[in-house]
């Protein structure tokens, strides 16, 4: 294991929100479109904290997208000023707690802040692992041709080179049938 478990969790977390937006359709498909998908978004990935459950805290969490996406693009430094500006915006404060089946991990924000703040900074204190350890090259972008979803590779061998088998089957099917044509070319 590259990270600890809780960075994992939620660097995979961070991944998931910033893919429920389609980064090539302002107006299309939404992984976010009601309150209904957010609470299952934060169930899938265990969020605890005090809610809202207003349109006001899915704007401010579907807003978050934007903000977390350049993590992907940017060089060491600018991904540092960027951390550093959601940690010191979001009233980062670390604390090791323990709660459900959760053994001691970090919260930085209290389990009573707004929820897209509670979500920024432990995406950053995530960041944070992942600037230390010099591992942002594992933040990538499918390397499938039509697609522009971020992934974190958390294999031992950095091999991994797409979001989802879905997309390294429609490539991989690609690649075949181009071999099989070649080879049926004169």
């Amino acid at each position: 294991m590259t990270f600890a478990h809780d960075t994992e969790c939620s660097l995979n977390a961070m991944v998931a929100l910033v893919n429920t937006a389609d980064p090539d359709a302002p107006n299309g498909p939404d992984g976010l479109a009601d309150l209904a998908s957010l609470d299952a978004h934060l169930t899938e990935h265990r969020w605890t904290g005090a809610r809202t459950h207003d349109a006001a805290e899915l704007a401010a969490v579907r807003a978050l997208r934007a903000r977390l996406r350049p993590l992907w693009t940017l060089p060491e430094e600018r991904v540092v000023e960027l951390v550093n500006t959601f940690l010191r915006d979001g009233g980062a404060l670390p604390q090791l707690v323990k709660h459900d089946e959760w053994d001691h991990h970090v919260h930085a924000a209290p389990a009573t802040a707004a929820l897209a703040d509670r979500m920024v900074v432990d995406f950053a204190m995530a960041m944070v692992d992942v600037v230390r350890t010099k591992e942002l090259d594992r933040l990538r972008l499918c390397a499938a041709p039509d697609c522009d979803r971020v992934m974190i590779d958390l294999s031992k061998n950095r091999s991994r080179r797409f979001c989802d088998s879905t997309c390294a089957n429609r490539v991989n099917v690609a690649a075949f049938r181009a071999r099989r044509g070649a080879r049926r070319s004169p």
